[in-house]
């Protein structure tokens, strides 16, 4: 794919949605840090509905400890592996107590020493709660960019790598948004909305639907 088209498809994106977010509901770096961790293999409105609850009695680190592993349980036990994210939040907040001074670090070495925070969710981090253009490359970027030939790679690592080449600087920083939205809502896995995408003539998909 040429840098023009690129260059247009982010150029319509931008006009379709031109202050694109996360569908996750935050009001700090440390609420939106607790959500991402609890939205691996769940959805965002079934995070959102466990966060409203969760956020009012609890919206920092130590508020989060005092609740206690079984405590915060009750509050996520309707999200997937909830046992497994509950023990990773509460290791978390405890490093963030202990070596932050109780605040999300600004930096991805240090998130990725945080239980239940990988590459991925450092991005979002840094992305989302800090503006820093990083790309975060889940299962709708990585097909969307391999579908449409926007950033084709075999790994998830691959395709962040190429986006972050290939995106022009201006977009960079809202590209993660309006690829996963695209990806969500559009360029679905089983069969995409071809006919209701705003980049159909752009992309490079062969089997094209009229949807």
């Amino acid at each position: 794919m040429n840098p023009q088209k690129r260059r247009e498809i982010f150029k319509r994106l931008k006009k379709e949605n031109p202050h694109p977010t996360t569908e996750l509901n935050y009001r700090s770096p440390f609420e939106l840090l607790v959500a991402v961790i609890l939205s691996a293999q769940a959805t965002d409105k079934g995070v959102n509905k466990a966060t409203r609850e969760l956020f009012k009695v609890a919206r920092s680190p130590k508020k989060i400890l005092a609740l206690g592993e079984s405590g915060l349980k009750e509050y996520i036990k309707t999200i997937g592996l909830f046992n497994s994210k509950a023990k990773n939040i509460i290791k978390t907040c405890q490093i963030l107590v202990e070596q932050h001074g109780g605040k999300v670090p600004e930096d991805r070495e240090a998130l990725e020493a945080l239980p239940g925070v990988g590459r991925k969710t450092a991005n979002v981090i840094l992305n989302t709660a800090f503006g820093h253009p990083t790309i975060a490359v889940d299962t709708h970027i990585f097909r969307v960019s391999n579908r449409t030939g926007l950033a084709p790679g075999k790994t998830v690592v691959e395709v962040e790598k190429k986006l972050l080449k290939v995106v022009p600087g201006e977009y960079k920083k809202d590209a993660h948004h309006w690829l996963i939205l695209l990806g969500r809502y559009t360029c679905v896995a089983r069969k995409p909305r071809c006919g209701a995408c705003v980049i159909e003539d752009l992309c490079e998909y062969k089997d094209k639907t009229s949807d």
